[in-house]
This record gives structure tokens, C-alpha cells and sequence, in this order.
């Protein structure tokens, strides 16, 4: 018994399985992450660390070549990039061969880094050294500002760190939150001369703040032992760390035998600032901080983005007053049109493709058999790039799109030949059915050996280019295959249960307009048809003539292929300038701005 007979006969299991397979599609396609295009970087590693105090050479020296000697033997390491600056901070990015697992690197290169983590400076040790997945990229920046002059840039950005950040950063998809701003912090303001006069060093004011600033346990009351009939215990809470800059002034750094004390005050100026000075946020010249949401990898990023904007507009009635919101930069807009554009491609070629079966065929039970297998072919689709952990993206979109018209071909060949049994031998649809099936299954099967040899190798391409056209290539393979099994399995089904036997060897046109406008259109398509015919035997003809035109136009396409620019990807304005200005070396913050 062949596969589309026993179908045939089991219409309802055929029903099944297309339903459980749009049923897949269906769910996958809700879960799948959406994006502009696949990921295309290759994986990579971030290692951090921060040394106080210290210029770039310093750092450079005696942590960034540390850690990077021991970056070695890592599996699938392309290259490592770092670059140590004069604030004391330290950025070692390890990028690994597209396809290598970024858990698994993160792990390696983790362990790698607590082999140099002893031989590292101590307060780089008290400091840690942070390994991560890097992520350059960011979706949506989240900004404050405020507009009345009532608050300083420090202000708005120790607010947004303080009240926001944390619950931004718990937001299932978010991998990293950069911060544009700092943080209110106890500024000591070293005077070098008095330093001199009283005989101190900086160190001896790190040793007195870290001495007299420390979280200690006071303990508590009738805590056990105890005194027998002790009927309380209550603990103890003081002040211990602290909070204002007068009660640092008040800090004791040294006394003389004489009764002599020398406090903080005498030789440095305290005064609540920023832990750090080095960026400057406005908005339109209004004294502003933010956020950069960076998604994790495989994240939604339209769902992302969407729940970051509920979080923090649910937390702006909590804001102080003059304090404003905004999302300057939102890179999922774009990506929304893009997906917006080649969906509503993806409708219109479904609504072309059905209504130029409904012109050609002219009967809407046999537009409707291949028509059902547009839908079950594009959710099964969505099921397979599920499964192969791809993303809904511009280019599995347009993969979809382009085949929307190949996938009906399989379904239009098996409906057609079905009527043309029932016209010429007058057989009932189910018997037409099988006779069809028995006659074209081979060349169903040719054909989608056909396409998908021609779409597949695609899928093997090496490097950035293999990620980009690998889902394109797999998007198309898989609807065609799909194509093929619903042009087996269902349409046959459809032939035999849907079709009505055509009475007198020909279908009936409705009257009418609809009517008058068949009969005119077969009447169009018969003379094109035969000029065709008449065109061809003259082209038939001169051969010569003919070939020799056909290599003209190959050598000019030739020339064309090789003139045309290349490129990665094409270019697209996506609605936005961002400018970078570099100055010279030492260039103070004040002339930048």
C-alpha cells in the first residue's frame, strides 16, 4: 500500500497530523526569540579588573599581562584584545570560534583567570576580578533628567542607581546594565602639605577610615550563658559605620604623647560627592543619567524591551519631583518595522498566491486544497526553527516569502492532474486521487530533491557568512520538505474528500460577472498561449542566432557580477546619528565638554 493511499483512506489522520503540526508551529512561533538577524558575532569573553590609583603603564604591567599569560590552552580561542587605562581599570576581551558553547568559554576562561588572581596586587584582589560573557551590543537606554535646574547630573544618576537599577536588571532576558552616571560617595580630599607638616602618609588615612569605618556586632542581652531566670534577650544594634562627612572629619588619625589629636579635618577636605567623574550625562542640555539594557543571549529582545518600559514607567510616580523619563535610544523600533514590513510581504504572497490559483483553477474547492497547505507548511516551519534553536529574523522572514510560491507547487500539480483524470476519464474524485498519486508521486519526490539541493549547501558555509545563510538555507529546506510531505499526506486526502466530479467533462463557471470574466481570461490565456507556440517555432528555428544572443547576455551578466559592490549586509538608516569625538591624549573633562 503507498504512503498517499493508505492516507486516502484515512482523510481524518491525515487531518491530525496537519493539525498537530500547526498546532507546534503555533506555540513555537510565540516562543521564538525575535530579532534583526542572527547573532553574528562570535562568542566572547570579558575579564575586568580594577587597580586604584594606578596609571596605564602600571596596570598594564603588573595585572593586563598577568592575566593574559595565563589565557592559553583555552579551547576554540581565536584572539584576545585588552586595553588597560589611566583611571586603573582593565578590559580583556577573549573572542572564540563561531558555534563555541559561551557557557562553557566563560567557564575556561574563568579558571584561568584564579590561577593570575595571586599574583595580581592585593587591592586588586579586594577589588575581585569579574568574568563574564561580553555584550557590546545594547537594545534601549532608560535616561532621567530634570528640566527645573532643582538637581545636579550626581543627583539624578545616584537615584536611577539607587531606586532602579536593580529592579531593571532582574527583567527575564537582561544580561548587563551599563551605567551612564555614578553614585553619592564619601570624597577625602587629601591637602599634601599638611600631610607633611603632621608627618602622614595616604596610607596611614586609608589605615584610620578602614580602622574607624567598620560594620561591627554589639552583641546582645541575656544572651546565652545566662543567669538563671533570665526572661529576655534582646539584641543590640549600634552605630558603627558612618554616614555623614562630619562624622569622617571627626576620623582620628594620630596623637602626641602630650594630648595632642590630628583629625581628618586637618588635613584633607571632606565632602559628599561621585564615586567618579568620568562621564557627564544631558539631555538637551538638562543635567541627565542612564541605563543600556544589554539583552542575554537568545533573549527576545522585542519582549525584553517591552518589559523594561513596563518596569520603569510602573516606578514614575515614585519619582522625585522635576525628575523626567525618557527612552532616547530604542534599536528594537527598527527591528519591530523590519518584522512589520516582511509579515505583511508574508500576507500579501499568501493572498496573491491564492488568488492566482483561484484565476487559473476557477473552482474554489480546488483553490482551497492547496490553499490549506500555506498555513501548515509556514507553523510547521516555525516548529523546525524552534528545534534548531534559530530566531524569527529578517532573513528566516524572507526565506518564508520566497518559498511561499514554491510551496504550493507540489499541492497545485497534485490537484490538477486530479482534474484532469476526472475530465478525461470521467473517474470519481477518489478514484482520480489514486490513479493521480500513482503517476506523479515519483516526480513529487524529484522535485523537492531538486530544491533542496539547490538551497542546502548554503548551509554549510564557514564562518560569519555560514550563520547568516544557514538559517536562510534551513528555513527554505524545511518548507519544502514540509511542502512535500502535506502534498503526499494531505493534499491527497483533500483530493478525495473536497472535489466534486466534474458532470459533462468540464466545470460549470458561475454566471455573471464572474462568469463573463472566466471565460474571457481562458480566452486571453488560449491566444497567449498560442503566440507563444508560433514565437517559439521561430526561435526554434535559428538556433545559432539564438545561442549566440544567450551567450551575450551571460557575458554581460558576468561583467555586471563582477562590478557590482559587495557587501556584508546591506545598509539601512536606521533613524539615528551617534557621534564620537576623540581628543588629544590628556585632554581635561572641561575643555571635552
Amino acid at each position: 500500500m503507498s504512503l498517499s493511499r493508505f492516507f486516502i483512506d484515512r482523510p481524518v489522520f491525515a487531518w491530525v497530523i496537519a493539525i498537530v503540526i500547526m498546532l507546534a508551529g503555533g506555540i513555537a512561533a510565540f516562543s521564538l526569540p525575535v530579532e534583526q538577524y542572527p547573532t553574528i558575532a562570535p562568542p566572547a569573553v570579558s575579564v575586568n579588573a580594577i587597580y586604584p590609583g594606578a596609571d596605564a603603564a602600571t596596570v598594564q604591567n603588573s595585572v593586563t599581562q598577568v592575566i593574559e599569560q595565563q589565557l592559553t590552552g583555552l579551547d576554540n580561542l581565536l584572539y584576545f584584545s585588552s586595553s588597560s587605562n589611566s583611571d586603573g581599570s582593565v578590559a580583556i576581551t577573549a573572542t572564540f570560534a563561531p558555534g563555541t558553547n559561551a557557557d562553557i568559554a566563560q567557564v575556561q576562561v574563568q579558571n584561568k583567570v584564579q590561577q593570575a588572581v595571586a599574583q595580581l596586587p592585593s587591592q586588586v584582589q579586594q577589588l575581585g576580578v569579574t568574568v563574564a560573557k561580553a555584550q557590546t551590543n545594547f537594545l534601549l537606554v532608560v535616561a532621567m533628567y530634570d528640566d527645573t535646574g532643582r538637581y545636579t547630573t550626581l543627583d539624578v544618576s545616584d537615584f536611577m542607581t539607587s531606586h532602579m537599577q536593580d529592579s531593571l536588571s532582574r527583567v527575564t532576558g537582561v544580561g548587563n546594565i551599563q551605567n551612564f552616571g555614578a553614585q553619592y560617595a564619601m570624597r577625602i580630599w587629601l591637602d599634601p602639605y599638611k600631610l607633611h607638616n603632621y608627618g602622614l602618609q595616604p596610607s596611614d588615612i586609608r589605615a584610620a577610615v578602614q580602622a574607624q569605618n567598620v560594620q561591627v556586632s554589639a552583641g546582645s542581652i541575656g544572651g546565652q550563658p545566662a543567669i538563671p531566670g533570665q526572661a529576655m534577650n534582646a539584641t543590640v544594634t549600634a552605630q558603627s559605620q558612618l554616614q555623614t562627612p562630619d562624622q569622617f572629619r571627626n576620623i582620628i588619625l594620630k596623637s602626641t604623647p602630650d594630648g595632642a589629636v590630628v583629625h581628618l579635618s586637618d588635613v584633607a577636605r571632606v565632602e559628599l560627592g561621585g564615586d567618579n567623574y568620568a562621564v557627564i550625562s544631558e539631555m538637551n542640555g538638562h543635567p541627565a543619567a542612564g541605563f543600556a539594557i544589554m539583552p542575554a543571549p537568545g533573549a527576545n529582545a522585542l519582549k525584553l524591551v517591552d518589559a523594561v518600559k513596563k518596569r520603569a514607567l510602573a516606578m514614575e510616580p515614585t519619582f522625585p519631583p522635576g525628575m523626567k523619563m525618557i527612552f532616547p535610544v530604542d534599536n528594537t523600533e527598527f527591528i519591530r518595522l523590519s518584522i512589520k514590513d516582511v509579515v505583511k510581504t508574508l500576507v500579501e504572497a499568501i493572498l496573491l498566491v491564492v488568488l492566482v490559483m483561484y484565476v487559473f483553477l476557477q473552482n474554489w474547492r480546488t483553490t482551497l486544497v492547496p490553499a490549506v497547505a500555506v498555513p501548515v507548511v509556514l507553523l510547521g516551519t516555525f516548529g523546525v526553527l524552534a528545534a534548531a534553536g534559530y530566531s524569527i529574523n529578517t532573513l528566516t522572514l524572507f526565506a518564508l516569502v520566497l518559498v511561499i510560491g514554491l510551496l504550493v507547487d507540489d499541492a497545485i500539480v497534485v490537484v490538477e492532474n486530479v482534474e484532469r483524470i476526472m475530465r478525461e476519464e470521467g473517474l470519481p474524485p477518489r478514484e482520480a486521487t489514486l490513479r493521480s498519486m500513482q503517476e506523479i508521486t515519483g516526480a513529487l519526490i524529484g522535485i523537492g530533491l531538486v530544491l533542496t539541493a539547490v538551497f542546502l549547501p548554503m548551509a554549510f558555509f564557514g564562518g560569519s557568512t555560514g550563520i547568516i545563510y544557514r538559517q536562510f538555507s534551513v528555513t527554505i529546506v524545511a518548507a519544502m520538505s514540509l511542502s512535500i510531505m502535506c502534498a503526499l499526506i494531505l493534499t491527497p486526502a483533500l483530493c478525495a474528500t473536497l472535489l466534486k466530479p466534474i458532470e459533462g467533462g468540464h466545470h460549470q463557471h458561475a454566471g455573471g460577472l464572474l462568469g463573463r470574466f472566466f471565460t474571457w481570461f481562458n480566452a486571453s490565456f488560449d491566444a497567449t498561449r498560442d503566440a507563444y507556440h508560433r514565437n517559439l517555432g521561430k526561435v526554434l528555428s535559428r538556433t545559432r542566432l539564438v545561442m549566440v544572443v544567450y551567450g551575450l547576455i551571460v557575458l554581460v551578466m558576468v561583467g555586471l557580477f563582477y562590478r557590482l559592490p559587495t557587501g556584508f549586509l546591506p545598509d539601512e538608516d536606521q533613524g539615528f546619528i551617534i557621534n564620537l569625538i576623540n581628543l588629544p591624549s590628556g585632554t581635561t573633562q572641561p575643555k571635552t565638554l
